[in-house]
């Protein structure tokens, strides 16, 4: 019986990227499964794979890799040994080093070759290529489909061609053999202490991708930090080049006519517009600066849904899931319409966005930008109101009527994720407890947007919170059996708590919904080593039946999860808590390279001893990199409110990570610099004039 295709492993693989072209190869640099068709290694561009095949080979023979290394985000290094070649004895003589360059659309690689041997040395160097041009959700699925004939495109020029995508290589001083295997092959001769270097190129175009690079580079600084634990500088250097990287507009747009600048989801199966991703990344950069997530803001406010559509889970006011090009089938199924497809099935992108577009303003939006959103946020508070809660109980909630849709529509969107402390899987509609917890926080923000601009109907969304917080307070609240009390993950068909202990519970915190024995409540159960014994926040506790530390949502740690809980934990004033969970990740973003990853394992630390990689996660991720930002933030503890005049400075008590300093942050604009020194005490400076700072204490 043949086994069946399977999602392909991205643990192992070197990315190069500048969005929406990325580059993924084994450490070896060969691209091309080694184990035949199936896996995720290519070229990629707007969701096509453009080459499968790129393998070089020196005398018919693949050299032996022995180191690899990043060439800034969007390059790699691979050094590489044909031990044949040169001299004999154990040292080696002939070494090549092949270098990676991405750039959107575009893939350049220099084959740089070098001997040291006593004789001359002739080798023969070929490029073995391919291009099957698939679709990212084959590629995804683990399917795979037959190879396109490479035509001839001239002297050392190669073409590969199918309906609107092209691509084309080239090498300097190369011969070219088309066909259906294609290669690029040079002769190579070199004297003693004699080198080489060959060049190569593939370009991609494509009429109908949906996303498109932006034609300006970011607006943030390059920010100056110092810190006394080097590893929070070395993350947030590289959070911020992948996140530089993960920038883009759509296709075929303008600026200031669609062509809004917001970041792709992740790398290499979601680098488009997502509603929730690109939310939550673009809130998590607001100390950079207010540009990402107006351009966020507006990308996803021109999507925003119009009618009511069960196929695509539109409905007036709501802000959709995720934006694909015309032929992509969305799970598996659905409609290729040769355009656009946007999918909705999301129950927490439309309250996040109205908490963005509060939280730009705060950090200093200019306000001619705000107002023209506030239209769409009050459609998006409509949707509260009207569709958000379709059997009228009073919580959010969602179930997937179409039938090839996400079962589950939360941030936790796998198909079991959502499941009871037994491990039963609870059953639609289902009432998330984080989605709650950000209802109520969307409508007091909307409530502040529409009393500052003089709208009506702020007095409603007062209202609409607080009986959100009684309602949650009396419907959600479980006591397991050892006497830890804590909100359940979620209501189910029945309104039953679903009574599991997970990390979405920690979203809760800093929301308001809670009052303080309420949020004391949820840092004792999250402190627990079940939940944070691991390197980071697990998504479900280990003591429950669900819990797999390689699961995807049901006991593996996510970076962005625990990044928010970070931020939670930091304003309600679990400074210790929020300390203990950013060294936890800081260790795991040292065993990762400092690019962390979507998800890794929710193994012990002191079993594992190291972050175990979860084999799918992508890498880089935008909300993943962002968490770089949000652990600065924790830590400083700036809090802008540029319409009240103020910065509100809360750091964590105690300094527990030690001094910080970082200039580039900006509020309203302006270039500032923001402090914690070893004792705790906070400083900032550069503000804009008529700006006040407030020391909170807490």
């Amino acid at each position: 019986m043949p086994e069946r295709p399977r999602q392909p492993l991205l643990h192992d693989l070197v990315a190069a990227m500048a969005a929406p072209t990325v580059a993924l190869s084994g450490q070896d640099g060969q691209i091309g499964h080694p184990r035949g068709p199936g896996g995720a290694q290519g070229l990629f561009h707007a969701d096509r794979r453009a080459l499968s095949t790129a393998r070089l080979l020196v005398d018919g023979r693949e050299p032996e890799p022995i180191a690899h290394a990043p060439d800034g985000t969007g390059g790699a290094r691979f050094v590489l040994l044909p031990r044949w070649l040169g001299d004999d004895g154990p040292d080696p003589t002939v070494r090549v080093d092949r270098v990676r360059s991405v750039a959107p659309g575009r893939m350049s690689e220099r084959i740089e070759i070098a001997s040291t041997a006593s004789g001359p040395v002739t080798a023969g160097v070929r490029i073995e290529l391919g291009a099957d041009l698939a679709p990212m959700e084959e590629v995804k699925s683990g399917r795979s489909r037959p190879a396109v004939r490479a035509e001839a495109g001239g002297p050392g020029r190669l073409a590969w061609r199918a309906g609107a995508i092209e691509v084309t290589v080239s090498g300097e001083g190369a011969r070219a053999e088309a066909g259906e295997t294609a290669a690029l092959a040079w002769e190579v001769t070199l004297g003693p202490g004699g080198r080489t270097t060959l060049e190569w190129h593939a370009e991609v175009a494509d009429a109908e991708a949906v996303m498109a690079a932006p034609p300006t580079a970011a607006a943030w600084p390059a920010p100056r930090a110092e810190a006394d634990d080097h590893r929070l500088v070395r993350l947030l250097d590289r959070s911020l080049d992948d996140l530089r990287a993960l920038r883009l507009t759509e296709a075929g747009t303008e600026p200031g006519a669609g062509g809004e600048v917001f970041l792709g989801a992740g790398v290499p199966w979601y680098l488009t517009l997502f509603g929730r991703d690109s939310i939550w990344a673009a809130r998590m950069l607001l100390p950079f600066g207010t540009e990402t997530a107006a351009g966020t803001l507006r990308a996803l406010a021109r999507r925003q849904g119009r009618r009511a559509d069960p196929g695509t889970g539109e409905a007036p006011g709501k802000i959709m899931h995720e934006l694909r090009r015309g032929d992509f089938a969305f799970f598996g199924g659905g409609e290729r319409t040769g355009r656009p497809t946007a999918y909705y099935g999301t129950i927490d992108a439309t309250p996040l966005w109205i908490s963005l577009l509060h939280d730009a303003w705060r950090w200093g939006m200019p306000e001619a930008e705000v107002a023209a959103l506030l239209p769409p946020m009050e459609a998006a508070l409509g949707w509260l109101a009207e569709h958000a809660d379709p059997d009228g109980d009073g919580f959010v909630e969602y179930i997937d009527h179409s039938g090839h849709g996400l079962a589950n529509q939360g941030w936790k969107d796998s198909g079991d994720a959502v499941r009871f402390r037994d491990g039963e899987q609870a059953e639609p509609p289902i009432a998330l407890a984080e989605v709650q917890g950000y209802a109520y926080e969307a409508a007091l923000h909307g409530a502040a947007l529409l009393d500052a601009f003089g709208r009506p109907g702020a007095g409603r969304w007062r209202e609409y919170a607080a009986e959100m917080a009684a309602r949650f307070r009396a419907r959600f609240w479980v006591e397991r059996a050892d006497g830890v009390r804590h909100p359940a993950l979620a209501l189910d068909r029945d309104k039953r708590p679903v009574d599991a202990l997970t990390s979405n519970i920690g979203h809760l915190l800093g929301t308001g919904m809670l009052d303080a024995a309420e949020e004391a409540a949820v840092a004792r159960a999250l402190a627990g080593p079940d939940m944070s014994g691991g390197f980071g926040l697990r998504t479900m506790s280990s003591g429950d039946a669900g819990f797999s530390p390689l699961s995807y949502h049901c006991g593996s740690v996510w970076t962005h999860d625990t990044a928010i809980v970070i931020g939670g934990l930091a304003r309600a004033g679990f400074g210790d808590l929020a300390a203990d969970l950013t060294r936890s990740l800081l260790a795991a973003a040292e065993a990762f390279g400092f690019r962390l990853p979507e998800l890794f394992g929710g193994d012990d630390r002191a079993t594992a001893g190291r972050p175990v990689p979860y084999p799918a996660a992508c890498r880089p991720q935008a909300w993943s990199a962002a968490a770089a930002v949000a652990i600065v933030r924790a830590a400083l503890g700036v809090e802008p409110d540029v319409p009240n005049g103020r910065v509100v400075l809360r750091p964590l008590a105690g300094a527990p990570l030690g001094a910080l300093r970082v200039r580039g942050l900006r509020v309203a604009g302006v270039e500032v610099e923001a402090e914690v020194t070893r004792d705790g005490s906070p400083r900032v400076s550069g503000l804009p004039a008529g700006i006040a700072v407030v020391r909170h204490e807490l």
